[in-house]
């Protein structure tokens, strides 16, 4: 900046001598004085006057939104003030994930956490190129286009400096261009402002997916962990993560995989969870996909942090494959694991609820040991459930697929097919009894099983958890009340039939949808094979029950009755009946096999 200087007023008297004597005396020296006193004030209001319009200008900005100059560096001329480090409570939401030239994407920047802003600056760029791409449909009033580029409504910002909390326009795809994301820069106020807001990752359908790149110096520029081994990314199937050391404390980090709510990478000094480290990659309360940082403490929803200094975040959405791309600082390792530089990887995948992460729903992939992200390796995991788990499972479906509901159908329907005694007993309540015996125990030690597995009751169970619990008091209970039932000539064994049948009514339904919700978890299959054949059970349970019930009700009608026939109708279809069972259960006790 010039300085300002004085200027001698035309004709004012100035010091002749060199010893700067005055000229003159008297009366006309006192007016020689207030006529330079006047020029004097003149001079310094003028140079007050340029230099707050100097200042106006240098630190007010744009406040009416026309900041053409700002369209390369999406920075406001506030004088020294910079960027905040910290987390922008801003976002930038869309109406799509993809799109195709000539495509109307409604684009919403909104402030969260009560907060609002002036002014701001949004743009969309080409992810590869960074580019200003497309244009914009103004129709919001406080909003307008401004050229960019050379290209009128190429990029959009504030009317005034009226505080705002969301504003909305309407962008437009322009042709031969690739993936792209919305850019901002948000002014809370004259010295507060974020820059480098970014929306998630618009697909373009003329610029496909690259399913290899991700993949691209897997091992010999990078760390990758991937399930199945070397997997494509644009497989459902395949879930990856890689890091990459970028010097000093610096690490871009890429994560990958099939979900409708979320994926998350962690990293732990064993192969339990807690106390450690965690970043997901997943959708927020209004679906869009975002980066969180959090920390475990345990079997419980981890805590979420300050997403801290993470930068260059890219995220996308497209058919059901969420991938996210970001750089961090923030320390890795806990001080335990930042030691040896080395620890476990996790990858999970799970539902989301309201921007909430949910427990995942089958065991995370793992490291198969501990590794430095660091390096460059390319690493294969998978992702085993626990044996204690997959017994857990087994017993349950031999329970209530099988040994019980097979005794429940000895005492319904069998006790006049079979009129022979066992011990003082007919042969049908022996069977009945040790069926359903055994039932209870294998009930009772799946339930210990879980327990264990869970390491004690889990503050995030869920229904599975909860349901099991109750068949597991419901079976407990069933045998010691029928230890106590009344004889068949008591007036109130009628009480005890009813009580008996209901209870184990309710249990058969319980342990049904148990068996649904935990297969579910089991099953990371997009086909849901497992939980398909569990239906398919289901239906051929009740087709055989149908059956029975119209036999026996045709032979109380005395409809038919064959006497010389040796094998009963309800026999036949017993034995049919128990050879369907079989195969559901053995392709069930296969897929937890291999689960």
């Amino acid at each position: 900046m010039r300085l300002c200087r004085l200027r001698p007023r035309p004709g004012a008297p100035r010091l002749s001598s060199p010893g700067g004597r005055c000229q003159s005396a008297g009366r006309g020296n006192r007016e020689e004085r207030r006529s330079r006193a006047g020029a004097g004030m003149e001079d310094w209001i003028y140079c007050l006057f340029l230099f707050c319009a100097v200042f106006s200008a240098r630190v007010l900005g744009f406040p009416h939104g026309k900041i053409s100059p700002a369209c390369d560096s999406m920075l406001p001329s506030h004088g020294n003030s910079v960027s905040q480090t910290t987390s922008a409570p801003y976002r930038i939401s869309i109406s799509s994930t993809s799109f195709d030239p000539g495509n109307k994407i409604t684009v919403t920047l909104q402030a969260i956490d009560n907060s609002n802003f002036k002014g701001f600056l949004l743009q969309a760029r080409a992810v590869r190129g960074d580019g200003i791409v497309g244009t914009f449909q103004i129709i919001d009033p406080n909003t307008q286009g401004i050229l960019c580029n050379q290209i009128q409504n190429s990029a959009m910002s504030h009317t005034n400096r009226n505080s705002k909390q969301n504003v909305t326009a309407i962008w437009v795809a322009p042709p031969g261009t690739g993936n792209v994301q919305f850019r901002a820069t948000v002014v809370q106020s004259l010295s507060v402002f974020w820059a480098d807001v970014r929306s998630q990752t618009l697909v373009s359908s003329s610029s496909p997916v690259d399913s290899t790149s991700g993949c691209k110096g897997c091992g010999t520029q990078k760390f990758c962990f991937s399930s199945p081994t070397g997997c494509s990314l644009d497989d459902p199937n395949c879930y990856f993560m890689s890091s990459e050391s970028l010097g000093g404390d610096a690490f871009k980090f890429e994560m990958s995989g099939f979900s409708d709510g979320y994926i998350a990478i962690g990293f732990s000094d064993d192969t339990q969870m807690g106390n450690d480290n965690i970043y997901i990659c997943g959708k927020n309360a209004i679906g869009q996909i975002e980066v969180q940082r959090a920390f475990s403490t345990g079997r419980t929803i981890p805590n979420i942090l300050s997403l801290g200094d993470v930068q260059s975040i890219m995220t996308s959405f497209n058919n059901g494959i969420i991938n996210c791309s970001f750089i961090t600082r923030n320390p890795i390792l806990t001080q335990s694991k930042a030691a040896s530089n080395l620890c476990f990887i996790f990858l999970a995948q799970g539902p989301s609820s309201a921007g909430q992460i949910r427990k995942h729903l089958r065991t995370p992939f793992i490291t198969p040991q501990k590794v430095n992200i660091s390096s460059y390796e390319a690493v294969g995991g998978t992702s085993s459930t626990p044996s204690i788990i997959k017994a857990h499972g087994a017993l349950m479906l031999i329970a209530w697929m099988t040994t019980g509901s097979i005794g429940m159908i000895f005492a319904r329907y069998l006790k006049n097919a079979i009129r022979k005694s066992l011990l003082g007993k007919d042969i049908w309540f022996q069977i009945h009894l040790s069926l359903m015996v055994i039932t209870v125990a294998e009930t009772i030690t799946a339930f210990i099983l879980a327990f264990v597995a869970a390491m004690g009751w889990a503050s995030d169970a869920e229904a599975h958890a909860v349901i099991g619990c109750i068949v597991m008091i419901l079976s407990f209970f069933q045998p010691v009340i029928a230890f106590f039932r009344p004889s068949p000539q008591s007036k109130r064994r009628f009480i005890f039939n009813w009580f008996h049948a209901l209870n184990a009514f309710i249990i058969k339904v319980l342990a049904v949808a148990v068996i649904f919700l935990g297969l579910q978890m089991l099953d990371p299959s997009p086909s849901r094979w497992m939980v398909k054949t569990m239906g398919g059970f289901v239906g051929w349970e009740a087709l055989v029950y149908i059956m029975l019930d119209a036999n026996a009700w045709l032979k109380k009608k005395a409809k038919y009755e064959d006497p010389h026939r040796k094998i009963k109708n309800e026999m036949v279809l017993f034995l049919i009946y128990t050879c369907g069972n079989l195969a559901f259960l053995i392709a069930l006790l296969v897929g937890i096999g291999k689960s």
